[in-house]
């Protein structure tokens, strides 16, 4: 029973770390490009394979336990950021873009507005002069 313990401790922080390399990783890939994200991509591949062969060599009992642990861990914590994190993000992206196709469509809309009341002041005064004569 110690060992199904062990193996789900060591296998659930190492998922955990091991989500937190891969949006490190893909943000970095989204972004500037640069030394971080090659690091990040070296750390990312390398760290599951670190963790699981130190454990079979140490603790063989735990291995499956560790690699259901990893495997748990990484879904969850993704499956996290998706729903919970992920909704805030896109609404404050969506957000913005809403409010600045409307003040874009407003400012448009004024212009118009203005351009059409300055036509037809000029007409206004041109009929005026015309009637005049």
């Amino acid at each position: 029973m110690l060992t199904i313990i062990i193996g789900l401790v060591i296998g659930i922080a190492s998922g955990f770390i091991q989500f937190l390399l891969l949006y490190s990783f893909v943000t970095s890939v989204t972004g500037k490009m640069g030394r971080k994200t090659v690091i990040f991509a070296i750390t990312q591949f390398l760290f599951p394979f670190t963790v699981l062969l130190l454990c079979g060599l140490f603790l063989i009992d735990t291995l499956m336990w560790v690699g259901i642990g990893m495997g748990a861990a990484l879904i969850t914590s993704a499956v996290i950021k998706f729903f919970i994190l992920g909704k805030s993000d896109n609404t404050k992206k969506s957000t913005k873009k809403s409010k600045s196709a409307t003040s874009n469509k407003h400012d448009k809309n004024t212009k118009n507005d203005k351009n059409a009341k300055s036509a037809k002041k000029a007409k206004s005064k041109k009929s005026s002069k015309n009637k005049k004569k």
